[in-house]
């Protein structure tokens, strides 16, 4: 008589622990702690998944449809698997909403309490044309390289450019009125450029301007993030307000240019940010030097650090003028990533390294 080995039997308990490591790709959390699997059936080896799309026509569905499938099939035993897709009913998704935002779905956003350990940097300038857009895209993806969780709100929302640096196509995802931002390099990001063609004008006034603000702020999913950088559009009105007394633990970070008729503007958003009790964390000077033999000061030299100097705070970086920098950033690829050994990168790469420093001490 022989008595052969046998594979103890697959439960639904395993296949139900191995869909834990499955993902939504948008929300970044497990689709069995967001109660997406329905159901699980498992017969003879044979597996049948029952789970739940956020929404109709879910723009990643064959993606998570595929890493189902590939997780259950890697289990010992077997045979087949079968993965059917729905729809979650409006009752699942707010109880969905209310899951992400925490307990009683009271904290739509992760930095709107006072208590919130999630740093907010406002990129301001001031003066249209010093490459603050630039600046921003560069620098969350640099903080991104060196391990920070990096959102960025672009809330430049009649001159929007940060899809386009960042490299970011198609619409966000909007469940229940909450939008799912975008991912790139790393970063996380919403913008007026991702609800709108890239070539349509936005022509609003002021209140609607502040409601597209107070709608980015409180009702975008950021998830896990620990650093926030808004992209502010020239001067000291409408949005740089809002934000101030939306986000009143915001720090500024002030991008100039080395010419004194730049500095002069920048000293401007500054003072705005004393006047509402933002804190500047420092300035970096753009466009500070063509590199050479010997760099060429094209727009003069020592703004950036008379200007640091005069608001007592670090000059955290000077970025090379590197048509390289353009370059990268009409590509979708920032100079951190395309050139990543250039001296515009090692620039940024130094503001990110600084600023880290400086939130842990």
């Amino acid at each position: 008589m022989r008595f052969g080995r046998h594979e103890p039997e697959l439960t639904r308990e395993q296949v139900l622990q191995a869909l834990r490591d499955v993902e939504d790709p948008e929300l970044r959390r497990s689709i069995v702690d967001l109660d997406m699997v329905r159901d699980v059936r498992v017969q003879d080896g044979h597996v049948r998944v029952e789970a739940v799309l956020t929404i109709g026509g879910c723009p990643l569905r064959e993606v998570i449809l595929q890493s189902i499938r590939d997780r259950v099939a890697q289990l010992p035993g077997v045979r087949s698997v079968d993965v059917h897709l729905g729809v979650m009913s409006p009752e699942e998704r707010q109880t969905l909403i209310a899951k992400l935002r925490g307990a009683e779905g009271t904290a739509p956003s992760p930095f709107l309490g006072p208590h919130s350990s999630v740093r907010v940097l406002a990129v301001a300038s001031g003066k249209g044309g010093v490459g603050k857009s630039t600046v921003t895209a560069n620098l969350a993806v640099a903080l991104a390289q060196a391990g920070s969780r990096v959102g960025v709100l672009d809330a430049d929302v009649y001159g929007f450019s940060i899809p386009r640096m960042l490299g970011i196509e198609g619409r966000p995802t909007v469940i229940d009125q909450m939008i799912i931002p975008l991912e790139r390099w790393g970063v996380r990001a919403v913008s007026m450029g991702m609800l709108v063609d890239r070539d349509e004008a936005v022509i609003w006034r002021g209140p609607m301007l502040h409601k597209a603000l107070i709608t980015f702020i409180t009702e975008v999913h950021w998830g896990d993030v620990d650093t926030l950088l808004l992209d502010l559009p020239p001067g000291t009105g409408d949005v740089s307000i809002t934000v101030a007394q939306q986000l009143p633990q915001a720090e500024m970070l002030v991008v100039t240019t080395p010419q004194q008729a730049a500095v002069e503007v920048a000293a401007r958003a500054a003072r705005m940010a004393g006047k509402v009790n933002l804190k500047v964390a420092g300035v970096i000077e753009n466009m500070s030097y063509l590199e050479g033999p010997e760099p060429v000061a094209v727009f003069g030299e020592g703004g950036g650090q008379a200007l640091a100097d005069r608001l007592g705070v670090p000059l955290l970086a000077r970025i090379p003028l590197d048509p390289r920098i353009c370059e990268a950033g009409d590509a979708g690829e920032p100079v951190v990533v395309r050139y990543p050994d250039s001296a515009g990168a090692r620039a940024f790469r130094e503001a990110a390294r600084r600023l880290r420093a400086a939130r842990v001490s």
